[in-house]
């Protein structure tokens, strides 16, 4: 499917006023845009076989759901259990097992699809934040070493900071993770 682009409106609604050009709400609203845009390209790839599961597993989360049950369960249970009549599954209603235990294994299989689906756009989202979170770090390293430099030019002394010289390192996500896998056998 085409993936489709919302646009950026910079009015917020009837009666709000827009949002200023160049304002920190103008930058906000463009990078939820960006985000959304992002899940829907997501979700615009799921299979049918994804979108069915999806909607029953939230059909299933539903109260509308717990009363179909209710109600099916129970007419079920009082027109096996009513006097006079040819009964379809007696007491103790073993093909009402049967049909809810197929149910149950269906409906945990479609849920495990939904939710796996989920999984993959949350792991995408996750993979996204550390990509941005890593190019602002290096971004700030940068930021570090031009001001160095320029204080360096108007006669600053920074040699009093010692935090200075580790912070102008670049962070390497290899012995971070290396840090916390280490702390987490221990």
């Amino acid at each position: 499917m085409k993936k489709q682009q919302r646009q950026i409106t910079k009015s917020r609604g009837p009666g709000v006023p827009p949002f200023k050009e160049g304002s920190v709400e103008e930058l906000t609203q463009r990078n939820v845009e960006a985000v959304l845009n992002l899940e829907e390209a997501a979700k615009d790839q799921r299979t049918r076989t994804e979108l069915l599961a999806e909607r029953i597993a939230q059909f299933c989360g539903s109260m509308r759901f717990v009363w179909v049950h209710v109600i099916w369960f129970s007419g079920w249970i009082v027109f096996n259990l009513m006097p006079g009549i040819r009964h379809i599954d007696p007491f103790p209603f073993t093909f009402l097992t049967l049909v809810v235990s197929l149910e149950a294994i269906f409906l945990s299989t479609f849920i495990l699809i939904s939710q796996n689906h989920d999984a993959q756009i949350s792991e995408r989202r996750n993979h996204l934040d550390l990509q941005i979170n890593l190019l602002s770090e290096q971004e700030n390293t940068k930021m570090i070493h031009m001001l160095q430099a320029i204080a360096e030019k108007v006669g600053v002394d920074l040699s009093h900071d010692s935090d200075l010289a580790q912070l102008r390192q670049e962070t390497q996500p290899e012995k971070l993770a290396e840090q916390i896998e280490k702390r987490e056998e221990k």
